[in-house]
Protein backbone atom coordinates (compact mmCIF):
# COMPACT_ATOMS: atom_id res chain seq x y z
CA UNK A 1 0.00 0.00 0.00
CA UNK A 2 1.62 3.26 -1.11
CA UNK A 3 1.82 5.89 1.61
CA UNK A 4 3.33 9.38 1.84
CA UNK A 5 6.74 10.04 0.37
CA UNK A 6 9.74 9.61 2.67
CA UNK A 7 11.58 12.92 3.08
CA UNK A 8 15.31 13.43 3.54
CA UNK A 9 15.02 13.84 7.33
CA UNK A 10 13.13 10.56 7.59
CA UNK A 11 15.76 8.82 5.50
CA UNK A 12 18.52 10.09 7.80
CA UNK A 13 16.62 8.82 10.85
CA UNK A 14 16.20 5.37 9.32
CA UNK A 15 19.89 5.21 8.38
CA UNK A 16 20.85 6.26 11.92
CA UNK A 17 18.71 3.38 13.16
CA UNK A 18 20.43 1.06 10.72
CA UNK A 19 23.84 1.90 12.21
CA UNK A 20 22.92 0.48 15.60
CA UNK A 21 22.52 -3.25 14.88
CA UNK A 22 25.21 -3.33 12.18
CA UNK A 23 27.89 -1.75 14.39
CA UNK A 24 27.13 -4.17 17.21
CA UNK A 25 28.08 -7.11 15.03
CA UNK A 26 31.75 -6.08 14.98
CA UNK A 27 32.27 -3.64 17.87
CA UNK A 28 32.18 -6.48 20.41
CA UNK A 29 35.08 -8.34 18.80
CA UNK A 30 37.71 -5.88 20.02
CA UNK A 31 36.27 -5.89 23.56
CA UNK A 32 36.41 -9.65 24.13
CA UNK A 33 39.76 -9.66 25.96
CA UNK A 34 38.59 -6.94 28.34
CA UNK A 35 35.31 -8.81 28.93
CA UNK A 36 37.20 -12.02 29.69
CA UNK A 37 39.31 -10.29 32.34
CA UNK A 38 36.38 -8.40 33.90
CA UNK A 39 33.83 -11.23 33.96
CA UNK A 40 36.26 -14.18 34.16
CA UNK A 41 34.67 -15.55 31.00
CA UNK A 42 35.82 -18.78 29.39
CA UNK A 43 36.46 -19.03 25.61
CA UNK A 44 33.11 -20.85 25.18
CA UNK A 45 31.28 -18.10 27.06
CA UNK A 46 32.93 -15.44 24.91
CA UNK A 47 31.92 -17.32 21.78
CA UNK A 48 28.33 -17.44 23.03
CA UNK A 49 28.35 -13.72 23.85
CA UNK A 50 29.16 -13.10 20.19
CA UNK A 51 26.93 -15.85 18.79
CA UNK A 52 23.65 -15.27 20.67
CA UNK A 53 23.30 -11.78 19.18
CA UNK A 54 23.59 -13.06 15.62
CA UNK A 55 21.36 -16.06 16.34
CA UNK A 56 18.54 -13.98 17.86
CA UNK A 57 18.93 -11.41 15.09
CA UNK A 58 18.71 -13.95 12.28
CA UNK A 59 15.90 -15.97 13.91
CA UNK A 60 13.60 -12.99 14.49
CA UNK A 61 14.21 -11.08 11.23
CA UNK A 62 11.45 -12.75 9.26
CA UNK A 63 9.02 -12.33 12.17
CA UNK A 64 10.02 -8.67 12.42
CA UNK A 65 9.23 -8.15 8.75
CA UNK A 66 5.82 -9.79 9.10
CA UNK A 67 4.93 -7.74 12.19
CA UNK A 68 5.86 -4.54 10.36
CA UNK A 69 3.69 -5.46 7.38
CA UNK A 70 0.74 -6.16 9.71
CA UNK A 71 0.93 -3.52 12.42
CA UNK A 72 2.88 -0.66 10.87
CA UNK A 73 6.54 -0.50 9.95
CA UNK A 74 7.27 2.70 11.88
CA UNK A 75 5.57 1.30 14.99
CA UNK A 76 7.55 -1.95 14.93
CA UNK A 77 10.74 -0.01 14.11
CA UNK A 78 10.25 2.14 17.23
CA UNK A 79 9.55 -0.94 19.36
CA UNK A 80 12.78 -2.45 18.04
CA UNK A 81 14.75 0.69 18.91
CA UNK A 82 13.34 0.68 22.45
CA UNK A 83 14.20 -3.00 22.94
CA UNK A 84 17.68 -2.44 21.54
CA UNK A 85 18.28 0.56 23.82
CA UNK A 86 17.12 -1.29 26.95
CA UNK A 87 19.24 -4.31 26.00
CA UNK A 88 22.30 -2.08 25.41
CA UNK A 89 21.88 -0.62 28.89
CA UNK A 90 21.63 -4.13 30.35
CA UNK A 91 24.80 -5.10 28.48
CA UNK A 92 26.57 -2.04 29.88
CA UNK A 93 25.71 -2.89 33.51
CA UNK A 94 25.99 -6.69 33.24
CA UNK A 95 27.81 -8.21 36.19
CA UNK A 96 28.01 -11.77 34.90
CA UNK A 97 28.40 -13.62 31.61
CA UNK A 98 24.88 -15.04 31.96
CA UNK A 99 23.33 -11.58 32.18
CA UNK A 100 25.47 -10.35 29.31
CA UNK A 101 24.38 -13.27 27.12
CA UNK A 102 20.72 -12.58 27.91
CA UNK A 103 21.13 -8.88 27.12
CA UNK A 104 22.97 -9.65 23.86
CA UNK A 105 20.15 -11.96 22.79
CA UNK A 106 17.64 -9.22 23.62
CA UNK A 107 19.72 -6.82 21.51
CA UNK A 108 19.38 -9.27 18.63
CA UNK A 109 15.59 -9.32 18.99
CA UNK A 110 15.46 -5.51 18.95
CA UNK A 111 17.73 -5.39 15.90
CA UNK A 112 15.52 -7.91 14.09
CA UNK A 113 12.46 -5.72 14.67
CA UNK A 114 14.30 -2.67 13.32
CA UNK A 115 16.14 -3.80 10.21
CA UNK A 116 13.31 -5.19 7.99
CA UNK A 117 11.28 -2.00 8.48
CA UNK A 118 14.05 0.20 7.09
CA UNK A 119 14.44 -1.48 3.71
CA UNK A 120 10.69 -2.13 3.43
CA UNK A 121 9.89 1.54 4.12
CA UNK A 122 12.36 2.65 1.45
CA UNK A 123 10.83 0.16 -0.96
CA UNK A 124 7.23 1.34 -0.58
CA UNK A 125 7.66 5.11 -0.05
CA UNK A 126 10.22 5.96 -2.75
CA UNK A 127 10.36 5.55 -6.51
CA UNK A 128 12.73 6.18 -9.38
CA UNK A 129 15.98 8.01 -8.68
CA UNK A 130 15.03 8.77 -5.07
CA UNK A 131 14.57 5.04 -4.48
CA UNK A 132 17.86 4.22 -6.18
CA UNK A 133 19.79 6.78 -4.14
CA UNK A 134 18.21 5.59 -0.90
CA UNK A 135 19.10 1.97 -1.63
CA UNK A 136 22.66 3.07 -2.39
CA UNK A 137 22.85 4.86 0.96
CA UNK A 138 21.31 1.84 2.70
CA UNK A 139 23.98 -0.44 1.27
CA UNK A 140 26.73 2.07 2.02
CA UNK A 141 25.77 2.65 5.64
CA UNK A 142 25.18 -1.04 6.29
CA UNK A 143 28.62 -2.05 5.10
CA UNK A 144 30.42 0.93 6.56
CA UNK A 145 28.93 0.23 9.99
CA UNK A 146 30.70 -3.14 10.08
CA UNK A 147 34.04 -1.33 9.71
CA UNK A 148 33.06 1.52 12.05
CA UNK A 149 32.48 -1.11 14.72
CA UNK A 150 36.07 -2.34 14.48
CA UNK A 151 37.53 1.19 14.63
CA UNK A 152 35.15 2.60 17.24
CA UNK A 153 35.49 -0.42 19.49
CA UNK A 154 39.28 -0.12 19.54
CA UNK A 155 39.04 3.63 20.23
CA UNK A 156 36.60 3.23 23.13
CA UNK A 157 38.66 0.49 24.76
CA UNK A 158 41.87 2.50 24.42
CA UNK A 159 40.50 5.82 25.69
CA UNK A 160 38.40 4.23 28.47
CA UNK A 161 36.01 7.20 28.60
CA UNK A 162 34.55 7.64 32.09
CA UNK A 163 36.33 4.50 33.26
CA UNK A 164 33.62 2.29 31.75
CA UNK A 165 36.08 0.10 29.83
CA UNK A 166 34.43 -2.49 27.59
CA UNK A 167 30.98 -1.41 28.82
CA UNK A 168 31.26 1.77 26.75
CA UNK A 169 30.89 -0.22 23.50
CA UNK A 170 27.29 -0.88 24.55
CA UNK A 171 26.48 2.37 26.37
CA UNK A 172 27.43 4.37 23.26
CA UNK A 173 24.18 3.08 21.73
CA UNK A 174 21.94 4.90 24.22
CA UNK A 175 22.13 8.48 22.85
CA UNK A 176 21.65 7.17 19.29
CA UNK A 177 18.56 5.21 20.38
CA UNK A 178 17.09 8.30 22.03
CA UNK A 179 17.72 10.40 18.92
CA UNK A 180 16.06 7.84 16.66
CA UNK A 181 13.07 7.39 18.98
CA UNK A 182 12.27 11.09 19.16
CA UNK A 183 12.93 11.76 15.46
CA UNK A 184 11.22 8.78 13.83
CA UNK A 185 7.77 9.73 15.12
CA UNK A 186 8.04 13.07 13.36
CA UNK A 187 9.87 12.31 10.14
CA UNK A 188 9.19 8.66 9.20
CA UNK A 189 5.78 7.96 7.59
CA UNK A 190 3.77 4.98 8.78
CA UNK A 191 3.24 2.21 6.22
CA UNK A 192 1.59 -1.19 6.45
CA UNK A 193 -0.20 -3.71 4.28
CA UNK A 194 -3.94 -2.99 3.77
CA UNK A 195 -4.83 -6.42 5.18
CA UNK A 196 -3.23 -8.25 8.08
CA UNK A 197 -2.12 -11.83 7.63
CA UNK A 198 -1.86 -14.47 10.33
CA UNK A 199 1.56 -14.94 11.91
CA UNK A 200 3.18 -18.26 10.92
CA UNK A 201 4.13 -19.58 14.36
CA UNK A 202 5.10 -23.01 13.05
CA UNK A 203 7.38 -21.50 10.42
CA UNK A 204 8.94 -19.19 13.00
CA UNK A 205 9.81 -22.10 15.29
CA UNK A 206 11.24 -24.19 12.43
CA UNK A 207 13.33 -21.25 11.18
CA UNK A 208 14.57 -20.67 14.73
CA UNK A 209 15.58 -24.32 14.96
CA UNK A 210 17.43 -24.27 11.63
CA UNK A 211 19.38 -21.05 12.23
CA UNK A 212 20.02 -21.84 15.88
CA UNK A 213 21.48 -25.27 15.05
CA UNK A 214 23.72 -23.93 12.29
CA UNK A 215 25.11 -20.90 14.09
CA UNK A 216 25.58 -22.62 17.45
CA UNK A 217 27.44 -25.46 15.75
CA UNK A 218 29.70 -23.03 13.90
CA UNK A 219 30.34 -20.93 17.01
CA UNK A 220 31.12 -23.81 19.37
CA UNK A 221 32.52 -26.40 16.95
CA UNK A 222 36.13 -25.13 16.88
CA UNK A 223 36.17 -24.68 20.68
CA UNK A 224 34.71 -28.13 21.40
CA UNK A 225 36.86 -29.80 18.70
CA UNK A 226 33.74 -30.73 16.73
CA UNK A 227 32.50 -33.18 19.32
CA UNK A 228 29.28 -35.14 18.70
CA UNK A 229 26.86 -32.43 19.98
CA UNK A 230 28.23 -30.01 17.35
CA UNK A 231 27.96 -32.63 14.62
CA UNK A 232 24.39 -33.38 15.73
CA UNK A 233 23.47 -29.70 15.47
CA UNK A 234 24.84 -29.58 11.92
CA UNK A 235 22.84 -32.68 10.97
CA UNK A 236 19.65 -31.16 12.37
CA UNK A 237 20.06 -28.00 10.28
CA UNK A 238 18.98 -29.47 6.90
CA UNK A 239 16.19 -31.42 8.59
CA UNK A 240 14.70 -28.21 9.99
CA UNK A 241 15.04 -26.54 6.58
CA UNK A 242 13.30 -29.43 4.82
CA UNK A 243 10.46 -29.36 7.30
CA UNK A 244 10.17 -25.57 6.96
CA UNK A 245 9.92 -25.85 3.18
CA UNK A 246 7.21 -28.51 3.34
CA UNK A 247 5.07 -26.61 5.85
CA UNK A 248 5.50 -23.34 3.92
CA UNK A 249 4.40 -24.97 0.65
CA UNK A 250 1.37 -26.51 2.36
CA UNK A 251 0.36 -23.23 4.02
CA UNK A 252 0.71 -21.22 0.80
CA UNK A 253 -1.26 -23.82 -1.17
CA UNK A 254 -4.19 -23.42 1.22
CA UNK A 255 -4.20 -19.62 0.90
CA UNK A 256 -2.16 -18.89 4.02
CA UNK A 257 0.85 -16.60 4.39
CA UNK A 258 3.99 -18.51 5.38
CA UNK A 259 6.81 -16.68 7.12
CA UNK A 260 9.14 -17.30 4.16
CA UNK A 261 6.76 -17.47 1.17
CA UNK A 262 7.90 -20.06 -1.43
CA UNK A 263 6.46 -17.80 -4.13
CA UNK A 264 8.91 -15.12 -3.03
CA UNK A 265 11.80 -17.57 -3.06
CA UNK A 266 10.88 -18.55 -6.63
CA UNK A 267 11.56 -15.03 -7.90
CA UNK A 268 14.83 -15.05 -9.92
CA UNK A 269 15.91 -11.76 -8.34
CA UNK A 270 15.47 -13.10 -4.80
CA UNK A 271 17.21 -16.40 -5.57
CA UNK A 272 20.22 -14.65 -7.09
CA UNK A 273 20.26 -12.14 -4.22
CA UNK A 274 20.45 -15.01 -1.73
CA UNK A 275 23.29 -16.65 -3.68
CA UNK A 276 25.13 -13.34 -3.72
CA UNK A 277 24.57 -12.95 0.02
CA UNK A 278 25.98 -16.39 0.89
CA UNK A 279 29.11 -15.99 -1.25
CA UNK A 280 29.94 -12.34 -0.63
CA UNK A 281 28.96 -11.68 2.99
CA UNK A 282 30.61 -14.85 4.27
CA UNK A 283 33.76 -13.72 2.45
CA UNK A 284 33.45 -10.21 3.90
CA UNK A 285 33.14 -11.18 7.57
CA UNK A 286 35.71 -13.94 7.15
CA UNK A 287 38.13 -11.43 5.59
CA UNK A 288 37.68 -8.98 8.49
CA UNK A 289 38.24 -11.76 11.01
CA UNK A 290 41.32 -13.27 9.36
CA UNK A 291 43.05 -9.94 8.66
CA UNK A 292 42.37 -8.64 12.19
CA UNK A 293 43.73 -11.90 13.61
CA UNK A 294 46.83 -11.62 11.45
CA UNK A 295 47.47 -8.02 12.45
CA UNK A 296 47.10 -8.72 16.17
CA UNK A 297 48.56 -12.20 16.64
CA UNK A 298 50.93 -12.30 13.67
CA UNK A 299 52.23 -8.72 13.63
CA UNK A 300 51.64 -7.72 17.26
CA UNK A 301 49.34 -4.73 16.65
CA UNK A 302 46.99 -3.62 19.42
CA UNK A 303 43.20 -3.75 19.01
CA UNK A 304 43.22 0.03 18.46
CA UNK A 305 45.92 -0.20 15.78
CA UNK A 306 44.18 -3.15 14.14
CA UNK A 307 40.93 -1.20 13.97
CA UNK A 308 42.70 1.79 12.43
CA UNK A 309 44.04 -0.46 9.67
CA UNK A 310 40.49 -0.62 8.28
CA UNK A 311 39.92 3.16 8.15
CA UNK A 312 41.15 3.50 4.54
CA UNK A 313 38.96 0.55 3.52
CA UNK A 314 35.93 2.14 5.20
CA UNK A 315 36.53 5.54 3.61
CA UNK A 316 36.88 4.00 0.14
CA UNK A 317 33.75 1.93 0.77
CA UNK A 318 31.70 4.98 1.67
CA UNK A 319 32.92 6.99 -1.34
CA UNK A 320 32.15 4.06 -3.63
CA UNK A 321 28.68 3.69 -2.14
CA UNK A 322 27.92 7.32 -2.94
CA UNK A 323 28.89 6.64 -6.57
CA UNK A 324 27.00 3.38 -6.86
CA UNK A 325 23.71 4.92 -8.01
CA UNK A 326 25.43 6.62 -10.96
CA UNK A 327 27.20 3.37 -11.79
CA UNK A 328 23.95 1.40 -11.83
CA UNK A 329 22.15 4.03 -13.89
CA UNK A 330 24.94 4.11 -16.44
CA UNK A 331 25.98 0.46 -16.66
CA UNK A 332 23.19 -1.55 -15.01
CA UNK A 333 23.20 -3.83 -11.97
CA UNK A 334 24.95 -6.76 -13.60
CA UNK A 335 27.87 -4.73 -14.97
CA UNK A 336 28.21 -2.82 -11.68
CA UNK A 337 28.36 -6.10 -9.77
CA UNK A 338 31.03 -7.49 -12.10
CA UNK A 339 33.05 -4.26 -11.90
CA UNK A 340 32.86 -4.40 -8.10
CA UNK A 341 34.03 -8.01 -8.06
CA UNK A 342 36.91 -7.15 -10.39
CA UNK A 343 38.08 -4.23 -8.26
CA UNK A 344 37.80 -6.21 -5.03
CA UNK A 345 39.64 -9.23 -6.43
CA UNK A 346 42.43 -6.95 -7.67
CA UNK A 347 42.64 -5.54 -4.15
CA UNK A 348 42.84 -9.05 -2.67
CA UNK A 349 45.74 -9.90 -4.98
CA UNK A 350 47.43 -6.63 -4.03
CA UNK A 351 46.95 -7.44 -0.33
CA UNK A 352 48.52 -10.88 -0.77
CA UNK A 353 51.46 -9.20 -2.49
CA UNK A 354 51.72 -6.61 0.31
CA UNK A 355 51.90 -9.29 2.98
CA UNK A 356 54.33 -11.44 0.97
CA UNK A 357 56.81 -8.68 0.10
CA UNK A 358 56.59 -6.44 3.21
CA UNK A 359 56.32 -9.07 5.97
CA UNK A 360 56.99 -8.60 8.88
CA UNK A 361 57.21 -4.82 8.39
CA UNK A 362 53.54 -4.51 7.42
CA UNK A 363 52.05 -1.33 8.87
CA UNK A 364 48.83 0.62 8.56
CA UNK A 365 50.21 2.84 5.78
CA UNK A 366 51.54 -0.19 3.86
CA UNK A 367 48.04 -1.67 3.73
CA UNK A 368 46.30 1.44 2.35
CA UNK A 369 46.61 0.83 -1.44
CA UNK A 370 45.25 -2.72 -1.30
CA UNK A 371 42.52 -2.02 1.26
CA UNK A 372 41.30 1.02 -0.69
CA UNK A 373 40.74 -1.20 -3.73
CA UNK A 374 38.98 -3.82 -1.61
CA UNK A 375 36.68 -1.27 0.02
CA UNK A 376 35.84 0.41 -3.27
CA UNK A 377 34.96 -2.91 -4.91
CA UNK A 378 32.92 -4.08 -1.92
CA UNK A 379 30.77 -0.94 -2.06
CA UNK A 380 29.57 -1.73 -5.59
CA UNK A 381 28.84 -5.35 -4.67
CA UNK A 382 26.78 -4.47 -1.58
CA UNK A 383 24.80 -1.76 -3.36
CA UNK A 384 23.78 -4.20 -6.10
CA UNK A 385 22.80 -6.86 -3.55
CA UNK A 386 19.88 -4.81 -2.24
CA UNK A 387 18.90 -3.56 -5.69
CA UNK A 388 18.90 -7.06 -7.17
CA UNK A 389 17.22 -8.80 -4.25
CA UNK A 390 14.31 -6.35 -3.91
CA UNK A 391 13.83 -5.57 -7.62
CA UNK A 392 11.07 -8.13 -8.24
CA UNK A 393 9.42 -8.05 -4.80
CA UNK A 394 5.79 -6.77 -4.79
CA UNK A 395 5.01 -3.94 -2.35
CA UNK A 396 2.70 -6.12 -0.25
CA UNK A 397 5.63 -8.51 0.36
CA UNK A 398 8.22 -5.79 1.01
CA UNK A 399 8.64 -6.74 4.67
CA UNK A 400 8.93 -10.44 3.91
CA UNK A 401 11.38 -9.79 1.06
CA UNK A 402 13.54 -7.55 3.21
CA UNK A 403 13.49 -10.13 6.02
CA UNK A 404 14.44 -13.02 3.71
CA UNK A 405 17.43 -11.15 2.31
CA UNK A 406 18.51 -9.86 5.73
CA UNK A 407 18.16 -13.30 7.34
CA UNK A 408 20.48 -14.93 4.82
CA UNK A 409 22.83 -11.93 4.92
CA UNK A 410 23.20 -12.09 8.71
CA UNK A 411 23.59 -15.88 8.65
CA UNK A 412 26.35 -15.50 6.03
CA UNK A 413 28.08 -12.87 8.17
CA UNK A 414 28.06 -15.38 11.01
CA UNK A 415 29.29 -18.16 8.73
CA UNK A 416 32.29 -16.21 7.38
CA UNK A 417 34.59 -16.21 10.42
CA UNK A 418 33.99 -19.95 10.84
CA UNK A 419 34.58 -20.69 7.15
CA UNK A 420 37.61 -18.55 6.31
CA UNK A 421 38.69 -18.64 9.96
CA UNK A 422 38.80 -22.42 9.66
CA UNK A 423 41.00 -22.15 6.57
CA UNK A 424 43.30 -19.74 8.44
CA UNK A 425 43.52 -21.98 11.52
CA UNK A 426 44.15 -25.11 9.48
CA UNK A 427 47.06 -23.54 7.58
CA UNK A 428 48.41 -21.82 10.71
CA UNK A 429 48.90 -24.95 12.79
CA UNK A 430 52.65 -24.28 13.03
CA UNK A 431 52.41 -20.54 13.62
CA UNK A 432 53.10 -19.42 10.04
CA UNK A 433 50.80 -16.41 9.91
CA UNK A 434 52.05 -15.22 6.54
CA UNK A 435 51.22 -18.49 4.78
CA UNK A 436 47.92 -18.67 6.63
CA UNK A 437 46.67 -15.22 5.60
CA UNK A 438 47.83 -15.69 2.00
CA UNK A 439 46.03 -19.03 1.77
CA UNK A 440 42.89 -17.55 3.33
CA UNK A 441 42.84 -14.65 0.87
CA UNK A 442 43.29 -17.11 -2.02
CA UNK A 443 40.27 -19.07 -0.73
CA UNK A 444 38.27 -15.83 -0.73
CA UNK A 445 39.45 -15.13 -4.28
CA UNK A 446 38.12 -18.53 -5.35
CA UNK A 447 34.69 -17.80 -3.82
CA UNK A 448 34.54 -14.39 -5.49
CA UNK A 449 35.54 -16.02 -8.77
CA UNK A 450 32.56 -18.34 -8.43
CA UNK A 451 30.32 -15.28 -7.94
CA UNK A 452 31.73 -13.75 -11.14
CA UNK A 453 30.98 -16.94 -13.08
CA UNK A 454 27.41 -17.15 -11.76
CA UNK A 455 26.79 -13.47 -12.52
CA UNK A 456 28.15 -13.83 -16.04
CA UNK A 457 25.94 -16.84 -16.76
CA UNK A 458 22.79 -15.49 -15.10
CA UNK A 459 21.30 -12.93 -17.50
CA UNK A 460 17.67 -13.70 -16.68
CA UNK A 461 17.78 -12.03 -13.26
CA UNK A 462 18.85 -8.61 -14.48
CA UNK A 463 16.32 -6.21 -15.96
CA UNK A 464 17.08 -3.83 -18.83
CA UNK A 465 18.86 -0.60 -17.94
CA UNK A 466 15.64 1.41 -18.12
CA UNK A 467 14.28 -0.62 -15.24
CA UNK A 468 17.37 -0.35 -13.08
CA UNK A 469 16.85 1.12 -9.68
Amino acid sequence: MQMSQLKRAGLLVLLAGQLLPMIDFSIVNVALDAMALSLHATPIQLALIVAVYGIAFAICLAMGGRLGDNYGRRRVFLIGVMIFGIASLLCGVAGSTGMLMFARALQGVGAAFMVPQILATLHVTLQGRAHARAIGLYGGIGGLAFIIGQVLGGFLIKTDIGGYGWRSVFLINLPICLFVLFSARRFVPETRNPQRVAVDINGTLLLAGAIGCLMLALALGPLLHWSWPCILLLLLFPLFLHRLRRTSLRLEATGGAPLLPPSLLRLPSVRFGLTLAVLFFSCWSGFMFAVALTLQTGLGLTAFQSGNAFIALGAAYFIGSMRSTQMVERYGRRATLLIGCGIQMTGLLALIGTFEFAWPDVGIVTLIPATVLIGFGQSFIVSTFYRIGMSGVPHHQAGAGSAVLSTVQQSALGLGPMLLGGVFTQINQHGDHLTAISGTLLAELAMMGLLVVLTSLNRRTFQPLSAEG
